[in-house]
């Protein structure tokens, strides 16, 4: 999409919050092999009788090299490190009260708008766009909407991890189509209650965090910082090499809500071979869309999934490895935030840019699904 017959839209702030708890490789390695060799133990005659196939042993350097992941942050910890549980223990609330994810949206959106310097009556309207909300209806957006006392609208959308790059796509054509003078996104990725700490090879992957961004008209921008969004672009593909199957119509599947093919899971080597060339061909045709080289971009603020990815990727497109500066790494502190790693990755590493850089943000993941924008520094 060009954006050279519409008005300039910026992004003039971001928020991150980041939860207080943490869970380290150490941990989650501890509790998996105590559960593995319990369960080997258990089904030991039915493992030698190769009716069961033996559950194998984690270790810290097998999650390392594999995702270059060495801790997460956990909404709620607790739970998650019983070996009689292995997932978290978050508390239903009732009706009345603030939903979980509402109240880690409020946290980003409040250090967003901060930063932006707008206050509820300069934002028209609320975007929450995250791998997975918590309930069908009433949108979490609204609910942020309504405690924010933001008037206008709202609304909830899901596009797996690149759910934070579509909604400021969005954002961006109603700011610039005069549909709304500022939107707020935000990603409330919740990701723990859908992990398997039962399995070796997704246990470490995931980890909890909320990002926003303010998107508005240049002309209403107060911001020290801020960002014209030169273009959008986007692509999807369907696979099922990642997938997660729980939803309300597994009640009616008579299925078991905790089954393992309800959480999260993946054919990671099929996921890695198939989404690292499209990325690649992505990001180059958008970056060559606007007439730019690959020399011209000062920074990528990558997807955060998994170390290997992140380095192919970058190195590919750069022809050579990519320098830290170039291309910055978050998920060794905060593993796969599903698609707030990319904008993890824009807050902490964005405000020593000079006016005139230009960057790409872009998100890759289940669908398959691809987002990017192409952004400018500008001066005040």
């Amino acid at each position: 999409m060009s954006s050279s017959a519409i008005p300039p839209v910026v992004i003039s702030g971001s928020g991150l919050w980041t939860p207080e708890h943490i869970i380290t490789n150490h941990e989650l390695v501890a509790s998996y092999n105590e559960w593995a060799n319990r369960y080997n133990e258990h089904h030991a005659r039915a493992i030698a009788a190769g009716e069961r196939e033996a559950k194998p042993l984690g270790s810290v350097e097998f999650i390392e090299k594999a995702s270059g992941i060495k801790q997460r942050y956990a909404y709620i910890k607790d739970g998650i490190l019983d070996v009689d549980r292995m997932r978290p223990a978050i508390p239903e609330r009732p009706e009345d009260a603030l939903s979980d994810q509402a109240e880690i949206a409020l946290h980003a959106a409040r250090r967003a708008m901060d930063a932006a310097g707008k206050t509820a009556a300069d934002v028209d309207a609320v975007i929450v766009s995250c791998a997975y909300t918590q309930r069908a209806y009433p949108a979490i957006a609204i609910e942020v909407q309504n405690a924010l006392g933001i008037e206008g609208f709202g609304f909830d959308m899901l596009v797996a991890c690149s759910a934070a790059t579509f909604a400021l796509h969005r954002a961006h054509e109603m700011v610039a189509a005069g549909t709304a003078r500022c939107v707020l996104t935000i990603n409330p990725e919740l990701t723990s209650p859908q992990v398997n700490y039962r399995d070796r090879d997704s246990h470490f992957i995931f980890g909890d965090v909320a990002t926003a961004t303010i998107v508005e008209r240049t002309d209403t921008c107060t911001a020290q910082q801020r960002y014209a969004i030169l273009g959008t672009r986007a692509q999807t593909r369907f696979s099922s090499h990642v997938r997660s199957n729980f939803g309300y119509v597994s009640r009616a599947n008579d299925a078991d809500p905790f089954g393992v093919d309800k959480l999260f899971h993946q054919n990671g080597r099929r996921v890695f071979k198939e989404v690292c060339p499209l990325a690649i061909r992505h990001m180059a045709a958008h970056v060559a869309d606007h007439g730019l080289e690959i020399s011209d971009i000062r920074r990528w603020w990558l997807h955060q999934a998994n170390i290997n990815m992140n380095l192919l990727i970058s190195g590919k497109l750069l022809g050579r490895e990519a320098t830290f500066d170039e291309a910055p790494i978050v998920l060794d502190r905060y593993a796969n935030t599903a698609s707030a790693g990319s904008l993890i990755a824009f807050h902490l590493y964005h405000q020593d840019l000079e006016p005139g850089d230009i960057g790409v943000i872009c998100s890759f993941g289940a669908g398959y699904s691809i987002g990017s924008l192409v952004v400018r520094k500008t001066e005040r």
